[in-house]
């Protein structure tokens, strides 16, 4: 299952932090959606017990087939679809009906589609009038190397013009971390630091993705165990450690809400 470490495990003691600050915006969206809910991209179902509480029906989409096998037995209730996205089509190939979800929650996927345009336009297309999508991705501006798994990444006001060209009202939050957390982050930028001394040429944003995928994770591997080790704030960090921000562009991640 957690074949990278950009599928970030809730199981591996190292990975916590990073588990921690992607599971926080589901317990946010759990207190928010209601009726018909569609997750683009669930991945091995981080929010699955959240999200399924709290809607009348939901379905989740995600390009793994494995994952989606597994989920569909674990949630017989629920519907699973596997494809690659956008757009966004049923187990039947054929694209999912206009107007149907009532919300749309999609974490740390877009900086993964190539297409992001055809992606919010899909998106608002299966909403209903007034019907809502959450979303969340990495802020650019606090990314400490390149991130080869990522096609993009954004900055505030370049996701909220993208999000505003097909939905009227979008409300731009961010995920941020208290104090505890923003000293991890500290001390996760300066090891990354450390390794990225090494890269002279500058190659990491020079070199295609795919060549950089497997250095890339086995040295955020060994990073992210070695301040496991350190003093113990990785191991101490919980959900409860992340907040909602009024700053987005001074946030973690955004968290923006648009409506239909």
């Amino acid at each position: 299952m957690y074949k990278t470490t950009e599928i970030t495990s809730a199981e591996i003691a190292s990975d916590n932090p990073v588990h921690q600050r992607l599971l926080f915006p589901y317990v946010e969206a759990a207190t928010l959606v209601s009726g018909k809910v569609l997750e683009i991209g669930c991945g091995w179902g981080r929010g699955l017990e959240l999200l399924t509480h709290a809607a009348d029906h939901y379905t989740g989409i995600d390009k793994n087939t494995e994952l989606i096998a597994a989920l569909s037995a674990e949630y017989p209730s629920s519907t699973f679809i596997a494809a690659n996205i956008p757009p966004l089509k049923g187990a039947n190939g054929l694209p999912l009906p206009d107007n149907t979800f009532d919300y749309i929650v999609t974490f740390q996927v877009i900086e993964h589609i190539e297409n992001d345009d055809l992606f919010i336009r899909e998106a608002h297309r299966v909403l209903k009038p007034g019907g809502k999508l959450l979303l969340t991705t990495v802020n650019k501006t606090f990314s400490l190397t390149r991130n080869p798994w990522h096609v993009r990444e954004y900055y505030a006001d370049g996701l909220r013009n993208l999000i505003g060209r097909y939905f009227p009202k979008v409300d731009a939050k961010g995920v941020h971390g208290n104090g505890k957390v923003m000293t991890y982050y500290e001390q996760n930028k300066a090891s990354v630091k450390k390794l990225t001394r090494f890269d002279i040429f500058n190659l990491q944003y020079k070199l295609p993705r795919r060549l950089l995928q497997v250095p890339y994770d086995l040295m955020n591997r060994l990073n992210r165990n070695r301040l496991l080790k350190a003093d113990g704030i990785a191991a101490e960090i919980n959900y409860t450690d992340y907040l909602v921000s009024t700053d987005p562009a001074g946030s973690l991640d955004f968290f923006y809400i648009a409506t239909k």
